[in-house]
């Protein structure tokens, strides 16, 4: 199973909107997928027509201990997901209390080590932070997968999450996989297409080839409870998606 993080310390840059599509798109593909909201706002599970605030979730994993398997909700065919849950915030809190180190670091991967669900992919939606949740994460995962807006200051964020990704690293023992996709994506914006370009140039070979464009099906889409493919099949992103899904599994990078 291949274990993703799509993360981003800059809110904004479509890190829910990527998980929930790149993730329908691979189901559609016939890879099983496992949703992970990582995010205590929660709008993954609504983003996939899952509008039950009092579900619990991973929260409850985390918190005790609970499988897995008990709060994974089938919302497509291959698709599952493990909602946030109404407490997910507070496990900071208390985790913040007994430190980083320790238990409250692993328990994502634990919990992922107990646990029976049969996944080709999972993938994680991570909150735009640096806190417990995301140390959480990144000791789960193999790989990260990381949007990046077409403006400066997309980039200057970028520059500042891989210092923090390295930082990691080095306490981690290992390295984790990177993954760059361009995304909210304007072709025709001169800036867009240099910061893409300066993207390739700085970290060669871990921009994905298919940048994710922005259009109003995009936005439009979770608020039906769907993803963009589903509710605008001919939409430029949806076109997008399908092909950054064959990128993720060919490894097709830009250059």
């Amino acid at each position: 199973m291949r274990k993703i993080a799509v993360v981003n310390q800059k809110g904004g840059v479509g890190k829910t909107t990527l998980t929930g599509n790149l993730a329908y798109a691979l189901a559609k593909q016939g890879k099983r997928v496992l949703l992970i909201d990582m995010d205590p706002q929660s709008h993954l599970a609504a983003s996939l027509g899952v509008v039950d605030r009092g579900l619990s979730g991973i929260d409850r994993v985390l918190i005790n201990q609970e499988p897995m398997e008990k709060h994974a909700v089938l919302v497509r065919d291959n698709l599952n997901l493990i909602p946030a849950g109404k407490e997910l915030g507070m496990l900071e809190k208390r985790c913040d209390q007994k430190g980083v180190d320790g238990w409250s670091g692993t328990l994502l991967k634990e919990a992922l080590e107990r646990s029976q669900i049969q996944s080709d992919f999972l993938i994680i939606d991570s909150p735009p932070s640096s806190g417990v949740l995301v140390v959480n994460i990144l000791y789960a995962v193999e790989e990260v997968l990381i949007p990046v807006t077409g403006d400066y200051l997309g980039l200057q964020g970028l520059s500042y999450l891989i210092g923090t990704l390295r930082n990691f690293e080095q306490s981690l023992g290992h390295k984790l996989r990177r993954n760059l996709v361009m995304s909210r994506f304007q072709k025709r914006r001169r800036l867009a297409r240099e910061v893409r370009d300066k993207v390739q140039s700085y970290f060669p070979g871990e921009l994905l080839k298919t940048p994710i464009r922005e259009c109003d099906a995009l936005a439009e889409a979770p608020g039906f409870g769907k993803s963009v493919i589903e509710y605008r099949w001919h939409a430029p992103s949806s076109r997008d998606f399908k092909s950054l899904a064959k990128d993720l599994l060919q490894e097709r990078t830009y250059s």
